[in-house]
């Protein structure tokens, strides 16, 4: 009795796939991250210094630019900021690069196996990117595993010739 086979659920351990691709991915996301920070301490300093603030430092009254007063306490809440938030979006670009990059080596190691005469189905996880080409490809694959069948069921060279010139050969 021969089952239908169901695709097994593909379970990825590594999530650092493709590292060229992955490091890429993160490391401009990190960037705009971290020019939007630097631009935050820059923007509000610029509005603060051409207005003036009255502290106490030391114990006696000072006049300084709102600007002098607030960048070491910008400087501190930014880098703080920054830290968690560059974190978070580490880990973040990292799953999401990891749904794009798995998906993009196993279409390449399907293709690879193709060429070498290999025609099962490709199926990617639940939640990855690309299910569209999968299903595209497995929609090709299964027209051509069609005329295959066709080809090894004709009982005529002209039939054969007929079939194989369906195919659109470069």
């Amino acid at each position: 009795m021969n089952q239908p086979t169901t695709p097994r659920p593909y379970q990825r351990r590594n999530y650092y796939i493709d590292k060229k691709f992955q490091t890429d991915f993160i490391v401009r996301f990190w960037l705009i991250v971290a020019l939007g920070s630097l631009f935050t301490v820059v923007a509000v300093y610029w509005l603060a210094k051409n207005t003036t603030t009255v502290g106490i430092m030391d114990g006696r009254v000072a006049v300084h630019t709102t600007a002098e007063y607030l960048l070491p306490l910008m400087v501190q809440t930014v880098s703080i900021e920054l830290a968690v938030v560059s974190l978070l979006t580490i880990l973040m670009t990292l799953y999401i690069s990891h749904k794009i990059a798995g998906p993009l080596h196993r279409l390449k190691v399907t293709l690879k196996a193709l060429g070498n005469g290999n025609l099962k189905p490709m199926h990617f996880r639940q939640g990855d990117q690309l299910q569209e080409v999968a299903s595209s490809y497995n929609e090709a694959l299964e027209k051509l595993n069609e005329k295959i069948k066709r080809i090894k069921n004709s009982s005529s060279i002209e039939e054969i010739r007929k079939i194989v010139d369906t195919f659109k050969l470069p």
